[in-house]
């Protein structure tokens, strides 16, 4: 065997397939593009569904890649196990109806055991298959010299994820040696693909050749493919003879960081620091990955995944005496173990760091809010004589206030109180259950059909130059079906060469018409989209008769593709602006380039300011201004690259590309539609922005007429305003408005001013009224104030002059209760609390509450219950 660096081994394995006719597909961004069915890339094959389920025919049926996947679904078992990672590297190739299983079984055997590359020892490879597979057993038997003893049949080993391609699998074994095995000789589970460490899955062979239809029954596909995953990380845990992933390159720097941030603690020391030392090492590379990526933590979706990682990381560094902030020194650790082949975490190092460091210094206070709150709550289960923590309150204290389950636990036990695990999970599950209700019903991969990936004819778009074009129409489909002739209803359309822009790129389909030699219109061209192999679909509503063979002229709706193009060209310029006012990190997130408006979808982990709109919309407009020239030129890719141009978000680029150039200002990849020149555009004008989701923004525009029309609508609307502050002209609205708000504030404050009269007029009458219970003496009243913060006042003013040992105050406004209790130091001595106090007469007033025990406060909605709270205060003071 072969000793390798990891980089070596991923760049062998891709160095291999393509010297086998692969293409190398980069890795995708482990955020999902136009998938709805995915939280995160989480295979090899993730990033490839539109070639398996035939929605996309790739330009070679073979493929490579070496995938950043993330999967989350055990987390909790990172760090405790050998091999668990959120973040992890699958090595795949890729058959789309090419080669199948003789190839792709020979394929794996050569890359293993050949001395050219990894040089693995035949006799310590073991395979499973299907037992129904016989093709496969003898293909590993009769052509590979497997002898039995290294064929394991098993029942499992049929991949299926429901409706969509499925298909046996065969997995490959490495035996580590019975120094590894982890189990008794005699245990049933000793045997490759059973549970225990000697026999070590490095790779699956998925043989995808049947349709599970949605009836639940099965037929051959069309066109048989084939999906293999190989674990980076466990095939060079192998190489570097790592008893686990964690002691391989990929992860021992970032341990030996950590060792040196760390109060004097090393790896090795105990089981316990180790499993800290692991879990800090896989989720901070996954959280510079995905933060790289355009993830940022937040409270929701992929945003609460990494918030609980970066979480679970701080507590666990704190487990090695770490109590300051650490993790963002941890990024350029990451970025130069990976940086032979994914750059872009150096490239992106600061933002990384500054959005890790943001988050590590906000939930430091969270910890520290949060066993505030914790202490009350174990404060509260002690005062009523309870020995368990409820999971209700683990779980609150989990989700609302993002505190580490075990902390608390280990909190709660540090004062003696067991802790309700059941119930926690019982919360768990069902937040899980609301979690999976509200994701899409999409399936996760189409079913395959034939219909359109088996379509040939060609089919050239002529619309950068041209918006009208008579042009054969080569194909006609049919409830899916290809007919000859069609007379009315709807159908899809092929034509050799066509105007119509199909929509691609986030810019949307030209619409139009089909008109026949006679000049009659025979189709209106209501959506344009690309069929798997490329082809320009058109469906339309067909208004006459339309033949195959027969030639028409197409024409697109002008007035709506040159409202398109301004639009298009202004995203650009908008991107470009974005990026000169909030910083290099603001990166697309997606678009919509339609007729009447824009919309511009971007990364940033803060909020946009005023100031910084008007920035962006004023860079956009100077450069329309300026008259810029918009230049679109063909070429490679390479040169496109070394031109500057940008990648816009979610798309795929051939060998050869466009490139959009706005005066060298802005230059952007792009297969889209534009202006000539930036002043067609007009005029440029923010309507709105917003956040949509994790650390994602949403800006909304629109040029032109449209940008006039919002213009003159804020015009009149400025106008009406005018006419309510009686300003005569538009250009005083301003300072009238500014006058009537300071005559507002006058008012307000003479009017507080009343009433902080009225209430201490009120206080003096009030605090004369003290009743006694037990020894202990109690003010219960009822006052004629407006909101909390004067009860306040009066418990201030009751407190400087230590009137009594309880203070009960009620007020009502709007249907509304407020309740104040305040407890002296001579109650609190006396085991009196505010806050119980306050929960024991607010469901007199329909309401709740709570709050330290000096002083505590509750809300209702049931005025007329005010009577029967103030009295229960004399009947709680007897009872306690």
């Amino acid at each position: 065997m072969k000793q390798l660096t990891s980089a070596q081994v991923r760049q062998l394995f891709l160095d291999f397939f393509r010297s086998k006719g692969h293409t190398v597909e980069p890795s995708a961004s482990l955020v999902p593009v136009n998938d709805p069915t995915l939280l995160w890339i989480n295979s090899g094959v993730a990033t490839l569904k539109k070639y398996f389920d035939g929605s996309v025919v790739p330009e070679n049926p073979r493929i490579t890649n070496a995938q950043k996947s993330i999967r989350t679904n055990d987390i909790e078992n990172v760090g405790k196990t050998a091999r668990h990672h959120t973040m992890f590297e699958m090595l795949g190739n890729f058959s789309i109806g090419d080669y199948f299983k003789e190839d792709a079984i020979h394929f794996a055997w050569e890359f293993l055991t050949s001395p050219e590359w990894l040089a693995f020892d035949p006799e310590k490879l073991y395979v499973t298959v299907y037992p129904k597979d016989t093709e496969a057993k003898r293909i590993w038997s009769e052509e590979i010299g497997l002898t039995p003893e290294h064929i394991i049949e098993i029942e499992d080993n049929f991949w299926d994820i429901g409706a969509g391609p499925s298909g046996p699998d065969s997995e490959i074994f490495y035996d580590r040696g019975p120094e590894y095995l982890d189990i008794a000789e005699d245990d049933p589970e000793n045997f490759p693909g059973g549970e225990n460490e000697r026999y070590l899955e490095i790779w699956n062979l998925v043989f995808s050749e049947f349709n599970h239809k949605p009836d639940n029954t099965y037929e051959p596909l069309p066109h048989k493919n084939i999906d293999t995953g190989m674990g980076l990380e466990r095939v060079v845990s192998i190489i570097q003879n790592a008893p686990t992933n964690f002691e391989t390159d990929l992860f021992l720097p970032i341990i030996h960081s950590v060792e040196e941030l760390s109060q004097g603690v090393h790896y090795g020391d105990s089981l316990q620091t180790d499993v800290s030392f692991k879990v800090i090492a896989d989720h901070i590379r996954a959280l510079s990955f995905a933060i790289g990526d355009g993830a940022l933590p937040s409270n929701e979706g992929r945003g609460y995944v990494l918030r609980r990682l970066l979480r679970r990381a701080v507590m666990h560094g704190q487990k090695l005496g770490i109590q300051q902030a650490f993790l963002y020194k941890l990024v350029p650790v990451v970025g130069h173990i990976m940086e032979s082949y994914y750059p872009e975490v150096l490239k992106q190092q600061a933002f990384i760091e500054k959005v890790v460091r943001n988050e590590e210094e906000r939930f430091h206070e969270t910890i520290n809010e949060g066993l505030a709150i914790l202490n009350e709550v174990i404060e509260d289960v002690k005062a009523n004589n309870r020995t368990t923590l409820a999971g209700q309150a683990i779980f609150k204290l989990y989700d609302t206030y993002g505190f580490p389950v075990e902390l608390t636990e280990e909190v709660a036990e540090d004062a003696g109180l067991k802790v309700d695990h059941v119930g926690f999970e019982k919360e768990m599950q069902a937040q899980r259950d609301r979690a999976r209700a509200g994701r899409s019903k999409e399936q996760s991969m189409g079913v395959q059909s034939t219909l359109l990936t088996d379509i040939k004819v060609e089919s050239d778009y002529v619309g950068y130059s041209d918006l009208e074009a008579k042009s054969a129409l080569v194909l006609i489909i049919s409830d899916d079906a290809f007919v000859k002739k069609i007379d009315e209803g709807s159908a899809q359309l092929i034509f050799a060469k066509t105007p119509f822009y199909a929509e691609m790129g986030g810019q949307v389909a030209d619409t139009g018409i089909v008109v026949n030699s006679e000049g009659m219109i025979v189709a209106d061209v209501t959506n344009v989209k690309k069929a798997p192999n490329g082809q320009f679909l058109h469906t339309v509503t067909v208004k006459g008769q339309l033949i195959e063979g027969t030639e028409y002229f197409l024409q697109v709706n002008t007035a709506k593709h040159n409202k398109t193009i301004k639009n298009h060209t202004a995203t650009h310029m908008l991107h470009k602006a974005l990026k000169e006012v909030l910083g290099s990190h603001a990166n697309q997130a997606g678009s919509l380039v339609a007729p009447e408006h824009l919309r511009f979808d971007f990364t940033h982990f803060g909020q946009v300011t005023p100031e910084e709109l008007v920035k962006m919309e004023q860079i956009v407009n100077e450069k329309i201004w300026e008259a810029l020239p918009v230049v679109t030129v063909e070429t490679d890719i390479d040169s496109a690259k070394a031109m500057g141009a940008m990648a816009l978000f979610g798309e795929k680029y051939g060998h050869d590309v466009r490139v959009v150039n706005i005066a060298d200002w802005s230059i952007e990849l792009c297969g889209g539609n534009h202006v000539k020149n930036t002043e067609d555009i007009g005029l440029f004008k923010i309507v709105s922005e917003s956040g949509i989701g994790a650390g994602v923004r949403r800006i909304e525009a629109v040029t032109s007429k449209e940008a006039y029309l919002l213009a003159r609508e804020q015009e009149e609307q400025l106008k009406q305003v005018a006419s309510l502050v009686k300003s005569p002209q538009l250009k005083e609205v301003v300072s009238k408005v500014d006058q009537l708000q300071q005559q507002l504030k006058e008012a307000q404050k003479e009017n507080d001013t009343l009433s902080t009269k009225l209430a201490n007029q009120q206080a003096s009458d009030i605090f004369t009224d003290i009743k006694e219970v037990n020894g202990v003496t109690y003010v219960a009243s009822q006052v004629n104030v407006k909101d909390m913060n004067q009860l306040r006042q009066l418990a201030d003013q009751w407190k400087q002059k230590a009137i009594s040992d309880v203070l009960v105050l009620a007020t009502a406004a709007d249907e509304k209760v407020n309740l104040l209790v305040a407890m002296s130091e001579q109650a609190i001595q006396k085991g009196y609390k505010a806050g119980e106090l306050v929960k024991a007469i607010a469901p007199k007033v329909g309401g709740g509450g709570g709050g330290r025990p000096d002083m505590a406060q509750a809300g209702g909605k049931n005025p007329a219950g005010i009577p029967d709270a103030l009295a229960a205060v004399s009947e709680w003071l007897t009872a306690n």
